[in-house]
C-alpha cells in the first residue's frame, strides 16, 4: 500500500524574514542569518553578533526600544540582555514566531 502524505500549505509554506529592528516590541522571533545589511555593517561587527549569540536557530525577542521606539533596542539572547543600535539589529535576519 503507497502512503500518501497530506500537507497543509499554510503551515507548511516558509515564513517570511524580516530584521530583528523590524520587530514590534515584546516579539519573539528566531534567529535565520547575519548578513551585512549596509556598508556600514563590517565584517568585525557580523562577527562579534555572531558571538555573543545571534546564531541560526537561537531564540530572541525584542523587550525594550529607547526613548521613541527608536535605538538602543534591548534584546533578550537566552538568558542574556543586550543593547543593539539600528544598524547591529538590521543585520541579524529574523523569523517572527506568532505568540
Amino acid at each position: 500500500m503507497r502512503k500518501i502524505r497530506i500537507t497543509n500549505t499554510l503551515f507548511d509554506m516558509p515564513k517570511p524574514l524580516v530584521t530583528l529592528a523590524d520587530l514590534p516590541t515584546g516579539s519573539h522571533a528566531t534567529v535565520a542569518a547575519v548578513h551585512q545589511a549596509s556598508a556600514e555593517a563590517d565584517p568585525s561587527l557580523l562577527r562579534r553578533l555572531q558571538e555573543i549569540g545571534f546564531v541560526p536557530g537561537e531564540s530572541v525577542q525584542v523587550r525594550h526600544r529607547g526613548p521613541g521606539g527608536r535605538e538602543p533596542l534591548a534584546v533578550q539572547v537566552g538568558d542574556t540582555l543586550f543593547a543593539l543600535r539600528a544598524i547591529e539589529a538590521r543585520c541579524v535576519q529574523v523569523e517572527a514566531i506568532h505568540d
